[in-house]
């Protein structure tokens, strides 16, 4: 998986075409907010990470928030695989070069194991996101990442870990991907460690 850093404009790169359903967004753990869109427009402005809006389409985890990535396939490593899927996925591509670190390794409820690595992707990438894969791309402030709420943790009562949420505009982005860009947070942006492998998926997001 690919935490890739870029700039960002607040009015080239704000707009957020697909906000999630009243529905879906009923749908979330933790108490009802008012506060909640579903859309995550106004959230960029200096550096920030991509992310990813899945598509509609997909079997699994469609509609969900996603870092671009996917399976390593045989023959590959992490690195090939996460700079293979960044191409496919979004049509940038990057050199070993262009990688800046590693987080730690999060296991998921599905049983995959995702190995995070973090990529400097050029100040205005041209993207191609792939429509079979991606239904929209965002850039994600620091700022916004280092919101004064965020993390939020709510309880459920399928397990006994606490399930992290990451509140980016009016939506809540959850484990794995927002585990992972809490880590980021921590260590890229504060320089402090914090280990989220721990942090619960809600429940849609076992399968």
């Amino acid at each position: 998986m690919a935490v890739v850093v870029v700039d960002s404009d607040p009015i080239v790169h704000g707009d957020d075409p697909h906000p999630a359903s009243s529905e879906a967004m009923g749908g979330l753990p933790g108490p009802a907010d008012a506060s909640l869109t579903g859309s995550v427009a106004g959230t960029a402005g200096g550096a920030a990470v991509l992310l990813t809006r899945r598509a509609i389409r997909l079997q699994s985890h469609s509609g969900q928030w996603a870092l671009p990535g996917g399976r390593v396939e045989a023959g590959e490593e992490a690195l090939g695989a996460a700079r293979r899927e960044l191409h496919e996925e979004l049509g940038l591509a990057v050199s070993d070069t262009a990688l800046l670190g590693r987080l730690d390794d999060y296991p998921t409820r599905s049983g995959y194991v995702i190995t995070p690595l973090v990529f400097w992707g050029g100040a205005e990438p041209a993207l191609e996101p792939d429509p079979r894969e991606v239904r929209s791309v965002h850039r994600v402030s620091f700022r916004e990442l280092c919101r004064p709420d965020s993390p939020r943790f709510v309880s459920i009562p399928e397990s006994d870990r606490p399930v992290v949420q990451v509140p980016v505009g009016g939506d809540l982005i959850h484990a794995p991907t927002g585990a992972i860009l809490l880590q980021f947070r921590r260590v890229a942006i504060e320089g402090v460690i914090e280990r989220v492998a721990h942090y619960e998926q809600p429940v849609f997001a076992w399968r």
